[in-house]
């Protein structure tokens, strides 16, 4: 009997202890919600959530609820709507006003289903999308660069905004790019000028009369010369070499014909990462100024020469896709502008710019152009510039033609870096000479003996080759 009491007291005693417990464990959430902070829940935009409560609730407490609504269905159930990108929080209390549990909030876009979209398009990658309020964040890895560009135009076409989207994706093995240009251009100009400058002085009676007539050639703004000598000249009417009269007259025959021809080849190579911009320019830059500002001229420096720009992008299957812009300027006198003592050049320019898709050490003539120019004038004498024969005496012929092709032709490699050992350098096999070479022998580069030359003859052409 008195054992069986026993018994009874301690289990008495062991459920008071296991009240006593629960009790501390149910009010445990709520001291560590105000002490610790809230629970952290990420709620897609559009989207709601149910949230179960571990005690009734009285009151609720939301940070802004432009960002979330929350709506209390029973006292131990709440309803979450997410209504804008954002982040808040949410408190909920008691009939004490007693906290029973806080939630940090962040609505964002729910991205499972552009992660989905990733995994199907592009399987093997390893892309990571996170989100930032209505940004989109890529990260992880991708297997070429072809694969992470593309994941960047899916993620703007989901967004519709390619602003929104950030790129932090690493390739697993970048893939550099060497492009080769080469620039070929040939001109030929061609001027002819003639024209007879006459002279004739009558005397009547006191009075002095002077015709004269001279060959403006004004194509070309004058006639022309070489260097410091006159063009081809004869005189009629000097003494010893034509008739001369009374009242004086002669005639001075003015001709000259020149031809011209350049050349201009250029071969930039240039070598950048696959998705990543080089540039290049051989040439340099000019003066020009732009204002006045307190009697002081301000400058800045136009750029000419022969510039290369290009980004390529390493598709699949070896293939590159390239962004390509290519210039050649020179400094030209035509339209030049003269401000006071400053002559300001124009530049004559030929440039191109395109997108193009080749395989590696495909080539491709990116631009081809043939100008043809050709200009005539012919000035005289009213009425008698048109006269049989004795009309050439009172007009003047001015010819030009010009005539132009160019062509750029692009091929680009996919190149891989090598020892350095395989290399070679212009200046590796250049070296100055010494003082007795440069004095006895009037050398400039020091020469080398024969050992380490091969024994092969040369077959060919030699001596002058005219073409």
């Amino acid at each position: 009997m008195l054992k069986a009491l026993a018994m009874n007291k301690m289990l008495a005693i062991t459920l008071i202890l296991s009240f006593t417990f629960a009790t501390i464990l149910a009010q445990a959430p709520a001291t560590a919600g105000q002490v610790q902070g809230g629970q952290f829940v990420r709620i897609g935009l559009n989207k709601s959530v149910v949230v179960r409560l571990p005690a009734n609730a009285q009151d609720v407490l939301i940070g802004n609820p432009a960002i979330v609504d929350a709506v209390v269905r029973t006292q131990r159930m709440a309803y979450l709507f997410a209504k804008k990108a954002g982040q808040t929080n949410v408190f909920f209390f008691d009939s004490k006003g007693r906290q029973i549990l806080n939630l940090d909030i962040e609505v964002a876009r729910d991205m499972k289903a552009l992660q989905k979209l990733f995994q199907r398009v592009m399987p093997g990658n390893r892309i990571t999308v996170e989100t930032v309020n209505e940004n989109v964040v890529l990260g992880g890895v991708a297997k070429s660069p072809a694969q992470a560009r593309l994941a960047v135009d899916l993620a703007a076409k989901y967004t519709d905004d390619e602003k929104k989207v950030l790129s932090t994706i690493s390739v697993a093995g970048l893939e550099q790019v060497a492009l080769k240009v080469k620039i070929a251009e040939v001109q030929r100009e061609v001027l002819k000028q003639f024209g007879i400058d006459t002279n004739k002085a009558l005397k009547l009676g006191s009075k002095a009369v002077q015709l004269l007539t001279v060959s403006p050639f004004s194509l070309n703004g004058g006639p022309l010369t070489v260097g410091s000598a006159p063009p081809f000249s004869t005189s009629f009417g000097s003494p010893g070499y034509g008739i001369s009269t009374a009242n004086g007259s002669g005639a001075v025959l003015r001709a000259m014909e020149r031809d011209g021809y350049l050349k201009t080849l250029a071969e930039p190579t240039l070598t950048a990462v696959s998705g990543e911009s080089a540039k290049f320019l051989a040439g340099g830059e000019f003066p020009i100024p732009v204002g006045v500002d307190n009697g002081q001229i301000s400058i800045e420096f136009k750029k000419f020469g022969v510039g290369l720009g290009f980004t390529p992008v390493v598709l699949t299957g070896g293939r590159i896709s390239l962004k390509l812009n290519t210039e050649v300027s020179e400094l030209s006198p035509e339209n030049a502008i003269i401000l006071s003592s400053i002559s300001i050049p124009s530049l004559t320019v030929r440039r191109a710019e395109t997108t193009v898709e080749l395989p590696s050490g495909g080539s491709l003539a990116m631009a081809g152009l043939i100008q043809e120019k050709t200009q005539q004038a012919i000035n005289g004498l009213p009425g008698m510039k048109n006269l049989p024969i004795l009309g050439a005496l009172f007009r003047s012929r001015d010819y030009q033609q010009k005539l132009s092709e160019l062509a750029i032709i692009v091929t680009p490699y996919i190149v891989r870096p090598v020892n350095e050992k395989q290399l070679v350098a212009p200046t590796d096999r250049s070296a100055v000479a010494t003082d007795t070479q440069t004095i006895l022998f009037g050398r400039l580069n020091k020469v080398f003996g024969s050992k380490g030359v091969s024994g092969e003859t040369y077959h060919g052409n030699v001596g002058f080759i005219v073409e």
